[in-house]
């Protein structure tokens, strides 16, 4: 029976292990020199290499030719070990094993010498798992432990661990091992097995092990059997689910152009092609993260990575900001899609979440504009307030209210925006007043985004004074609310002149609720 590859291919010394150098280097200098620690913690999620590196320490520690960082991998232990046989290597599984009995007659055989090893190792597995009392079981060895017997312990979940096992052990945390790296081990293990294989199939699998290399060789395994013995990115996307990347660089273009249309074929597309939607969000939330990475730090984009490209055109047409939010909705769609009618709906109301709470597109339907980005914003000079800042006319409050939705802000500075009124303008300054109550709300940060804001849209000289006072009620938001006084007074007086409902009251001496009206 052919062996598969996650067991075939598993690390049997330090220096095929991948990913962990850090560790590495620590264990083979202690070993170089003989300074070893009687309990080894490693902790990491799963996938990364905790037991594999536990059976790399146990051969090192045992190894026929004397304690040493590189195993010989011939002799009678080493060959044992790498075969799962060793007497002196014991090994638990505290998931299944969780009695301070079983922990109790494991610590009665560890008094006793090793049977044909230097040292009996015990490698317990999922070690968090233990009982309170297996724990106080264990300790006692811990504190005062055989000089023949080496603990190391592996486990997800360290928090769970009491602190009294913690403080006695050598802890190694391992990390989540780099896409890079597992598409590198891959194409080694590829080219082992003569497996014929593409790039792109390559990074998918990579990408989905999510930085468990045994995930990614388990994978690689499903997918070379999907493929009829060899990695074609059809049939590797098919086989992951993976939803190609190009409909998802297309819907992020739609939504840097706020194009609703675009955003809605793209969806309807993929429909087309029974794509997982749950999936699509996975994806599309690892891809914003991506972009929003290259965007700070470009050199973040690993060499031969095949969506370079278009990440770094995404990373000029999207915001930091936008970026942010799109990740949030994205990871808050995919949480919510099992609540949805089905995946397709939930889908699309994500995507249309996006669009609508695009930092550009809310300004401007906070304010009842159509929306505008801050570029395509500068060249409308016919709007009546740059009209009146550029030739020192007055400007009406509507024409205030028209350009806070052309800024493009959000959070606390779009809301600093909507309670300012502008009292004066002339052709280099710009006043605005805002409440006293209201004025304790905005530190200087937010009103210097207000006014970078202001800038880029009227120019680039334009002074903004900022005055605490008396306000007439002109600001955005009072217009609004205004607004939304009146058409609550409208829908209460509607509901209370309704013949039916006035008949309910005197019939059964009931009244109204005006809270529980909503408008229209």
């Amino acid at each position: 029976m052919t062996q598969v590859l996650a067991r075939k291919w598993r690390p049997r010394n330090f220096a095929e292990l991948v990913g962990q150098e850090h560790v590495v280097r620590a264990l083979s200098n202690a070993l170089q020199q003989q300074r070893l620690h009687h309990a080894y913690l490693f902790t990491g999620t799963r996938g990364v290499g905790k037991t594999t590196l536990a059976r790399i320490l146990a051969k090192a520690l045992n190894c026929e030719t004397g304690i040493t960082d590189v195993p010989c991998g011939k002799c009678g232990a080493c060959m044992e070990i790498d075969a799962g046989r060793f007497v002196d290597l014991i090994e638990l599984d505290a998931a299944s094993n969780t009695q301070v009995d079983n922990m109790r007659e494991l610590l009665e055989n560890a008094l006793y010498a090793p049977t044909s090893g230097r040292f009996k190792v015990y490698i317990i597995d999922e070690v968090h798992m233990l009982s309170r009392n297996a724990f106080n079981a264990m300790l006692k060895t811990l504190e005062e432990p055989p000089s023949h017997v080496q603990f190391i312990l592996a486990t997800t979940d360290p928090q769970k661990i009491p602190v009294t096992v913690l403080s006695r052990c050598l802890q190694f945390s391992l990390k989540q091992i780099p896409p890079a790296q597992i598409r590198g081990r891959l194409s080694e293990v590829l080219a082992a097995e003569n497996v014929p294989a593409d790039e792109q199939s390559i990074a998918l699998v990579a990408r989905a092990a999510e930085g468990s290399l045994r995930d990614a060789l388990s994978l690689l395994d499903q997918a070379i059997a999907h493929g009829g013995g060899k990695l074609e990115e059809a049939s590797t996307r098919a086989m992951l689910g993976a939803v190609d990347q190009t409909y998802l660089f297309a819907i992020l273009r739609a939504l840097g152009a706020q194009d609703g249309a675009a955003l809605v074929a793209e969806a309807e597309r993929m429909a087309e092609r029974s794509l997982s939607f749950e999936s699509a969000l996975q994806d599309f939330a690892s891809l914003l993260h991506r972009v929003a990475l290259a965007q700070v730090v470009p050199q973040s984009l690993p060499e031969g990575d095949p969506d370079a490209a278009e990440i770094r055109e995404l990373t000029q047409v999207l915001s930091a900001e936008e970026l942010q939010l799109y990740y949030q909705i994205a990871a808050q769609g995919r949480a919510e899609i099992g609540l949805a009618p089905d995946e397709h709906a939930g889908f699309m109301m994500t995507l249309l979440r996006m669009l609508a709470f695009a930092p550009a597109a809310g300004a401007a339907v906070a304010a009842g504009v159509p929306a505008v980005k801050p570029a395509a914003a500068k060249t409308l000079g016919a709007t009546a307030t740059a009209a009146a800042v550029q030739t020192g006319a007055p400007a009406s409050p509507t024409a205030w209210t028209e350009l806070v939705g052309q800024l493009g802000l959000s959070a606390m500075a779009h809301q600093l925006a909507l309670r300012c009124e502008m009292t004066k303008q002339t052709a280099d300054t710009l006043e605005l007043r805002i409440s006293q109550a209201d004025e304790r709300m905005f530190d200087k940060p937010y009103r210097d985004k207000l006014t970078a804001a202001l800038r880029q849209v009227l120019g680039k000289q334009l002074r903004v004074v900022f005055v605490a006072g008396e306000v007439a009620g002109e600001s955005p938001k009072a217009i609004t609310d205004r607004k939304l006084e009146q058409r609550q007074a409208a829908a209460v007086a509607e509901i209370r002149e309704d013949p039916f409902v006035r008949e309910l009251i005197e019939d059964f001496d009931g009244s109204v609720e005006d809270a529980s009206i909503k408008p229209k």
